[in-house]
């Protein structure tokens, strides 16, 4: 499996986000036929992954969160404590960032 980064491909998802949230960073990526928006804001980060054809796969899951988990200071972001939110199709990974 392979992230690749479409964010310009999502520019009015985008938009909207930074426009609508408390969010200071999106960044969206592809898995095939899966989308992966991740969004980061002032005290957690929020990992959503779709797909409008099928349920999302353990695998994918996995794979997703330890490419986050490698990607993000773990400093910075409390990992052991995730929250999910699951429904058909969609994922929702909630991660708190760590007191400083």
């Amino acid at each position: 499996m392979k992230l690749i980064n479409v964010t310009n491909s999502h520019s009015r998802l985008v938009y909207s986000q930074l426009e609508n949230t408390d969010a200071n960073m999106i960044k969206v990526y592809s898995i095939g036929n899966t989308t992966v928006i991740f969004t980061d804001a002032y005290k957690h980060a929020e990992i959503v992954i779709k797909n409008d054809k099928r349920n999302i796969q353990q695998k994918e899951i996995d794979f997703i969160h330890k490419y986050f988990k490698r990607k993000l200071h773990s400093d910075d972001y409390d990992f052991e404590n995730l929250s999910y939110i699951e429904a058909p199709g969609l994922v929702e990974i909630s991660i708190q960032k760590k007191d400083k």
